[in-house]
């Protein structure tokens, strides 16, 4: 399928980050956000983003304005007819994305893909809040989208195989590496990597070592480009919190049960770069 306009639902950091990579690749984009604020936010940031891209040599004059044409904001859904692909990138919760898929189902043109960033939660219920089941799928972007080169699919059970197989060319037109993941909760990426953050937070809150070694031995002993508290200041320790939490309910499993380090943290509100504090202050 050849993706014509693409969509991108919800302007926060990854619904902006994909937003940007695929008008940096030439497709023309949509994105909408219901908060006309966070819109406003997230196309500024884009074009912030390409500005410095071009700044430092790595767009040319001719590829930044191209970008900068290829992105267009829609202020409602009803904007959003002509695409083809449709990206949900919402807050982390499965009943506002179910709310979303039903919506985008409403309008969606008949043979458009709806596609979630979800990092885990069911693609099946996504798919039963909708009337083409066969066309719904996940596609797990990593932030910040323009950098990172892994996208995780995941299908549903009635995905069919034309919906992967567009998406997973439209990754490798990004220049991702797109691989197939069952539809299990926290996939691949964030079902090892969410146990690992955890520990470290109870090695942390047990004495093992200060805050700043931990994350030095992973990135000295273990070849870490960074830290995993350091991680999870950047994730933030709610988004965090909520992984967790979402892993240890739906595999049913203690062993993913969050440190109550982190939870005291959510709770005094330091939940890492974005309020400035968390395991580090910034």
């Amino acid at each position: 399928m050849n993706f014509e306009t693409i969509a991108v639902i919800g302007a926060g950091a990854m619904g902006s980050g994909i937003a940007q990579l695929l008008v940096q690749n030439g497709y023309h984009t949509l994105l909408y956000d219901a908060d006309a604020d966070a819109l406003q936010r997230g196309a500024n940031g884009i074009g912030k983003r390409l500005q410095e891209q071009e700044r430092k040599g790595r767009l040319n004059n001719a590829q930044y304005l191209a970008a900068l044409d290829a992105l267009n904001t829609a202020a409602d859904l009803a904007a959003l007819t002509t695409a083809n692909l449709l990206i949900e990138a919402v807050p982390e919760r499965l009943d506002l994305k179910k709310q979303v898929f039903a919506q985008l189902d409403g309008i969606a043109a008949a043979g458009a893909i709806l596609a979630s960033n979800t990092s885990g939660l069911d693609i099946d219920q996504l798919a039963a809040a909708t009337r083409r089941p066969s066309q719904v799928i996940g596609m797990h972007f990593f932030n910040p989208p323009p950098r990172m080169p892994l996208v995780e699919i995941a299908r549903a059970a009635a995905t069919s195989d034309s919906t992967f197989a567009a998406v997973h060319a439209l990754a490798l037109n990004l220049g991702k590496t797109p691989i197939a993941v069952a539809n299990s909760p926290g996939f691949a990426v964030n079902r090892i990597l969410f146990p690992m953050i955890n520990e470290a937070i109870y090695a942390l809150s047990e004495g093992v070592a200060k805050a700043e070694d931990i994350d030095r031995a992973m990135q000295l002993g273990a070849s870490h480009p960074l830290g995993p508290l350091a991680l999870a200041d950047f994730v933030g320790l709610d988004v965090t919190l909520d992984i967790l939490n979402a892993l240890e309910r739906d595999l049913s499993d203690p062993k993913y049960r969050a440190c109550p380090l982190l939870g005291e943290k959510v709770e005094r509100g330091e939940l890492g770069r974005k309020t400035g504090r968390g395991f580090f202050t910034y």
